[in-house]
């Protein structure tokens, strides 16, 4: 799904934790059935780290809970709870934004697949989820 890239800004509930990311106007975004996300509801898709910038002071008002493999890093507002980034285990050294801590007004299209985190490793393998913050590295 190439198409061009546009800045879309970010942030939490309260908008403590506030951010930018460099992304296509056009994403592919993954809804998880694994315990932790389909409680939560999270809908999200990855980014470049280089192209995610906290903005101002955030860093002080997000708090990190890590478990299992310490992989995956989720981070929250201290404030209202809200995770609307962290860094994901499929693609540690980048950056997972959720969808709907976005500007909606950022984008002309969005594609949600599904992502069977019940059974991890073996639709890690299968999906491309490995490749999809590295389909705009080149521009």
């Amino acid at each position: 799904m190439e198409s061009e890239l546009v800045l879309h800004n970010g942030n939490c509930h309260c908008k403590k934790v506030r951010w930018k990311v460099q992304a296509s106007i056009s994403v592919i975004a993954w809804k998880c059935n694994c315990f932790d996300y389909s409680m939560r509801g999270n809908v999200h898709f990855i980014v470049s780290r280089q192209r995610f910038e906290l903005l101002g002071d955030s860093d002080q008002f997000i708090t990190t809970y890590i478990f299992r493999t310490h992989t995956t890093k989720h981070t929250f507002s201290k404030f209202c709870g809200i995770s609307s980034f962290y860094t994901p285990k499929s693609n540690p050294d980048d950056i997972v934004v959720t969808l709907t801590c976005l500007d909606p007004r950022t984008f002309s299209h969005v594609e949600i697949r599904n992502f069977d985190g019940k059974n991890w490793e073996n639709f890690y393998n299968q999906s491309g989820i490995a490749l999809q913050s590295k389909i705009h590295s080149t521009n």
